[in-house]
């Protein structure tokens, strides 16, 4: 039994790695690949064919989620937490709702509570396939951004309702009660997932070993999802608001080796883990085809209202994200009016001649404020939402792993009537909206014409970045620092040689935007003396990226090539300092 799960899980691995290979030269994405190829699998004698929800609920979506949240920006899920919570709040009720009403209608012994618990089943998206075509096809990043927003916190949602539905069929709840659920549900996984982030950093922070530190970093998921679960709470949510925090503090806590391990280690298990899901997917359906009973619904007519349910999940999709796009217009121009008289609200403060201390420091803080709010409307206004952003989010709605768990968590007891239609039929869903919308989306981005971020653009805010961090640093390394406080005399040969080197990022980077191209204690050596001298000015560039990250002036796909920059930086310095690793 152990080699044949060991064997399984090599062929899984290999089967993911060809499926990726593959889908770049044939254009398709891989999951889609991945559903055909375990639906081939499942027809091999002895080959296993139905695997426990409780593996992917608790075993692999918490690491998912995680390795997916650590990398989403926090500035620029703040600026979208408006589109993001009414796509994976709002649109996750209505869709569960509005298709459990069409179920409760089209099944005569299904209750409405057993029909919504269906619909919370196959109301989140999974952008996986949507945000991997997305980016290699140059979307521009705020939509990429809400997409991925999107499918972290849907399917929190989607469980919450799931397991409210689920006790409303026995009658265990009120409708109250599913509301002071949910309530309840939702803030006590955030407190706990920014008390487990928050730990955990400040553990990791203090670990100089990055093997150590990765150690830590792997149970984060788990350290979140299990104790929010055991009180009652969204464990996938605490996972959630855990990665965030986690993700959004590296870049001022942890050092940039831990930094880089980090990623590289969890992109990798992020792509085996989520690939692994759709292989179970296709696994799954000929188990799934082998319960369904005719003499209750037969599988033709329950693939049937499947592909009703498609119709219908798309439908109501299109028509909530007409009307948000249109509201977010408004609300963009609102914003701005509100900028203009505060503007000038602060002006006429700025040159009061009275102001004491306290006024001057509550001034600077307004200051502040305003200048990550200009910021803010700045980036969302470069990046708006139009009808063509809006088509595309539309049609990027596929269903995925969570649909895939959370439908053979249906009761099993008989208190749910059709569970073997019902599960096929949220199969269908997943398998359908995975096929044809992912299959069609390139051609869908396409023909809407709609363009990525500007290249040139992009270099010019690089290089305007790195000049920023580049002042800062040089005016680190001429501070009148004294020979006591270093604890040498520095080489004049030494300072020219470290300013040249701080100033040359940001000469290459302009060359760049122009041209377009891509291409044991302190020893006085003069080398020594240099990497000290380049530490103080990498220190100084860091505190300078962090500043300009948290004023929001520039869009956060540039502050992390500018961040990836120092922390391979830093690293080369580690290594001359420490070529052994020890």
């Amino acid at each position: 039994m152990v080699e044949n799960g060991l064997v399984f899980g090599v062929v899984t691995i290999i089967t993911i790695v060809i499926a990726r290979v593959f889908s770049k030269r044939l254009g398709v994405a891989s999951p889609l690949i991945l559903i055909l190829v375990g639906f081939g699998y499942s027809y091999i004698p002895g080959a296993p064919t139905m695997i426990p929800h409780e593996i992917v609920l608790v075993g692999l979506l918490p690491p998912i989620l995680y390795a997916a949240a650590i990398n989403v920006p926090v500035v620029d899920f703040r600026r979208n937490i408006t589109t993001i919570s009414a796509l994976s709040v709002a649109l996750v009720l209505v869709t569960a709702f509005g298709t459990g009403v069409i179920l409760w209608l089209l099944f005569p012994d299904l209750s409405l509570a057993g029909g919504v618990a269906l619909g919370a089943v196959i109301s989140p998206t999974d952008a996986v396939a949507a945000t991997a075509l997305g980016k290699k096809l140059g979307l521009p990043p705020r939509l990429v951004t809400i997409l991925e927003g999107e499918s972290l916190v849907n399917d929190a949602t989607a469980l919450v309702l799931l397991r409210s539905a689920i006790l409303a069929v026995s009658g265990a709840v009120t409708f109250w009660g599913v509301i002071g659920d949910f309530a309840f549900a939702v803030s006590v996984a955030v407190l706990v997932g920014l008390a487990v982030g928050f730990v955990t950093v400040w553990v990791r922070s203090r670990l100089s070993d990055p093997v150590l530190d990765t150690a830590i970093s792997l149970t984060v998921p788990f350290i979140a999802f299990i104790p929010a679960e055991a009180i009652g709470a969204s464990g996938v949510l605490a996972v959630v608001a855990a990665g965030l925090y986690s993700g959004h503090s590296s870049a001022g806590k942890f050092s940039a080796q831990s930094r880089i391990s980090e990623k590289i280690n969890w992109r990798t298990i992020q792509f085996v883990l989520e690939n692994g899901v759709f292989l179970l997917m296709g696994v799954e359906i000929s188990a799934i085809i082998a319960d369904v009973h005719d003499q209750d619904l037969s599988v033709g007519r329950a693939v049937l209202y499947g592909l009703l349910m498609v119709v219908i999940v798309i439908v109501i999709r299109f028509l909530f994200i007409g009307p948000l796009i249109l509201a977010l217009r408004r609300q963009g121009e609102l914003q701005v009016r509100r900028l203009r008289r505060v503007r000038v609200i602060l002006d006429g403060l700025r040159h009061r001649p009275d102001q004491d201390e306290k006024a001057a420091r509550r001034q600077e803080r307004a200051e502040r404020v305003f200048q990550r709010r200009e910021g803010d409307v700045k980036q969302m206004r470069a990046e708006g939402l139009g009808l063509r952003g809006g088509a595309i989010l539309g049609w990027s709605g596929m269903r995925g792993v969570v649909t895939l768990a959370a439908a053979q968590s249906l009761p099993e007891d008989g208190s749910v009537p059709y569970r073997s239609q019902l599960v096929l039929i949220a199969f269908t869903v997943a398998v359908v909206t995975l096929l044809v919308q992912g299959s069609t989306l390139p051609f869908v981005i396409t023909l809407s014409g709609i363009r990525g971020s500007d290249r040139t653009a992009d270099r010019r805010e690089l290089a305007e970045l790195l000049e920023e961090m580049g002042q800062a640093g040089v005016a680190a390394l001429e501070d009148d620092k004294s020979e006591a406080a270093r604890g040498f005399a520095v080489d004049g040969g030494v300072i020219d040689r470290v300013r040249r080197e701080t100033l040359g990022a940001a000469e290459s980077a302009w060359e760049r935007a122009k041209f377009g191209t891509t291409d044991a204690g302190i020893a006085k050596s003069p080398n020594q003396q240099y990497r000290l001298l380049r530490r103080e000015v990498l220190q100084a560039e860091r505190e300078a990226l962090l500043d300009a990250r948290s004023s929001g002036s520039y869009p956060s796909r540039i502050l992390a090539r500018a961040q990836t920059m120092l922390d391979l930086e830093e690293t080369r310095l580690e290594h001359l300092d420490n070529p052994s690793g020890s």
